[in-house]
């Protein structure tokens, strides 16, 4: 990949202007493209296959680039000095030519989600790029070959989604056809579908969860906001409902992005990268956005520097599965060769034009450059802590989980990207077969419990500090698949780079065990981790993850050890910090249900009262005041 020269001047933090995105989109579909059968409908990339095998791998390398030439192309408005829209047009005769045929070309057909679904998600990737270039490829298409993808497209509308942002994916098909007057019962009932599970997924402050359930996490902006907000600004809609959520969402997702571009490691489909960026860029170009151009160029042009920077592409030049490099544990079973190239949607911003403001405003700091800051996000149960000093955010987790509500709780089904108390720029969650990090167990009889199910207690705070709180049933792996009467209620209080944790284990049996854990950190990461003990622990010691995490190949973590047996309360600080600096002395003082805190260079004094049981038996919020400094 050859870039331009750094810019300096315009862009005083990363050095990359527009003409850096032209290169990156250039840069890999060149690579990719090496790849592609004789015709170009299918890019067979080397690596592992997915779930849904070679011939469907082959389809996602042809529709996920064609993204990053459709943006590429359309943001030049038709300039094409390197032929993509030709490639992809040949390809697109060959592949719709006699689907499901198992020769060289011929794309599978869309069935189901469970049979072998991913094509109708490629299908979404080919519908948005063919109405984003429909000047220059569809309209000087033989019209036979307009009838037989317009064919192919259809089916995606006649067979069932998966329950979660799929819907999207008909509803990007269906706004395809409409747009070249194919439109039907069918494309409108795709349409309306999507928008009326949209409203039911809304969970506030510019939050949706993907599906019925609780999983909160980057399918946020480049899907459940990229597909409506995008269809309403090419159809030429000025303010919806959508654009302001898009508007509330950035306000607090602005701050997951570390002072070196990092995006949050949190959730699943981590290897599209930069593509987390997708909804900054969004929001530039339809001015559904808090945030100035500049700071949106920051944020957008300091996670591609980040990526590129740390070995995200192959000696190939392509995209590799992982994060910095290669990550198995990074990966879901969906993951193939072609699946990081969902990166393509990060291209978007080619859409705003050289003389945008967006390209033309000089870089200004990213939210996580200025002072110390903390969001609570009680919609999707989330708290955000950044500090400047370091340009660290961490994300913890009390409302996000990966279980819908009709699917019983399993600790086999226990998913690291989502079960974990907290999340960061700077580190990875430990491998599944390792030591949990941020993670809060009981052992009964030896078996450790994960947490699965998260029911959230609310969130609080703002400015310099925050709270979250909820609480949830250990699950084991072994034995009976719960204990009655057991429950965990977990609070996090933080300020500064300061987190306390405080967690209430009511129902243990006797003899019964707690262990809690921090930070996963290792020889060579830029971080430093500490957990300390304050109340209910007896014992710490370091723990090794061999597997290590997408950050360092071998890990250590901090972890503490205390008893427990009917109800008892555990309370320890973690820090995650990139200073050298000795985290301030922490004053706790524990009466009853009621903990009184004193930290920080100021002695900042927050009082806790933990909340009494509802008549059902359920936790109630917390109670928690910051005192006078």
């Amino acid at each position: 990949m050859r870039l331009p020269e750094e810019d300096r001047n315009l862009s005083p933090h990363t050095g990359f202007t527009r003409d850096h995105w032209v290169a990156a989109a250039d840069g890999l579909l060149s690579a990719a493209w090496r790849w592609a059968t004789p015709r170009g409908a299918l890019l067979d990339l080397p690596g592992r296959p997915s779930g849904s095998g070679v011939r469907s791998d082959g389809l996602e390398g042809y529709a996920r680039t064609f993204l990053a030439a459709a943006f590429r192309v359309a943001g030049q408005d038709g300039a094409d000095p390197h032929g993509w829209i030709g490639r992809y047009a040949e390809g697109l005769a060959a592949g719709t030519a006699t689907p499901g045929r198992a020769d060289a070309e011929s794309w599978p057909v869309i069935r189901d989600h469970d049979v072998q679904g991913q094509p109708m998600v490629e299908s979404a990737s080919v519908a948005l790029s063919l109405r984003l270039t429909r000047r220059w490829l569809w309209d000087n298409l033989d019209p036979a070959v307009q009838d037989r993808a317009a064919d192919w497209l259809h089916d995606s509308l006649t067979h069932v989604p998966a329950p979660c942002n799929w819907y999207f994916f008909p509803y990007a098909v269906a706004g395809f056809l409409e747009s070249v007057g194919r439109a039907d019962e069918h494309t409108r009932r795709a349409r309306e579908r999507a928008l009326e599970l949209l409203e039911t997924w809304y969970r506030g402050q510019g939050w949706y969860a993907d599906g019925d359930g609780r999983a909160f996490d980057h399918y946020n902006g480049w899907a459940l906001h990229l597909y409506p907000v995008l269809d309403q600004h090419l159809a030429g809609e000025g303010e919806t409902v959508h654009g302001a959520r898009l508007r509330e969402h950035l306000d607090g997702f602005s701050l997951l992005f570390a002072g070196n571009g990092a995006p949050i490691h949190f959730g699943r489909s981590l290897s599209y990268r930069f593509a987390a960026v997708t909804a900054v860029g969004l929001g530039a170009l339809t001015g559904h956005t808090p945030l100035r151009p500049g700071v949106s160029r920051r944020l957008m042009s300091g996670s591609l520097r980040y990526f590129l920077d740390r070995g995200a592409l192959t000696e190939d030049g392509l995209l590799s599965l992982g994060w910095h490099g290669p990550h198995e544990p990074t990966l879901q079973h969906y993951s193939g060769p072609a699946s990081p190239y969902w990166a393509s949607k990060s291209f978007l911003c080619l859409l705003a034009p050289p003389e945008h403001p967006l390209w033309t405003e000089v870089e200004q700091p990213a939210p996580s450059e200025g002072p110390d800051r903390v969001v609570a996000l009680p919609g999707p149960g989330l708290l955000v802590q950044s500090t400047r000093a370091d340009g660290l955010v961490r994300l913890h987790n009390h409302g996000s989980d990966h279980v819908r509500p009709h699917e019983p709780e399993s600790a086999a089904q226990d998913d690291p990207h989502y079960g974990r108390l907290a999340y960061s720029t700077h580190t990875g969650p430990t491998a599944k077969t390792n030591v949990a990090d941020n993670h809060f167990s009981v052992l009964v009889g030896g078996v450790r419990s994960v947490r699965r199910r998260i029911r959230p207690l609310g969130a609080g705070g703002g400015g310099d500090w925050g709270w979250a709180a909820s609480w949830h049933r250990p699950v084991f792996p072994a034995g009976p698949p719960m204990v009655p009467g057991l429950r965990v209620e977990s609070l996090t209080v933080v300020q500064g780079q300061l987190e306390l944790r405080v967690h209430r284990v009511v129902g243990a049996p006797h003899g019964a065990e707690v262990q809690l854990t921090g930070w996963a950190t290792g020889a060579g990461s830029e971080v430093r981790a500490s957990l300390r003990g304050l109340h209910g622990w007896s014992e710490t010691e370091a723990v090794r993850a061999p597997l290590g995490t997408a950050y360092t190949r071998f890990a250590e973590v901090p972890r503490l050890v205390g008893a427990a047996g009917g109800t008892t309360l555990h309370v320890a600080l973690a820090t995650l910090s990139g200073t050298p600096e000795e985290p301030p002395v922490v004053e706790v003082t524990v009466a009853g249900d009621r903990i009184e805190l004193v930290w920080g260079e100021q002695g900042s004094r927050i009082g806790i009262e933990l909340g009494t049981p509802v008549l059902s038996g359920e936790p109630a919020q917390p109670r928690l005041a910051l005192a006078d400094r």
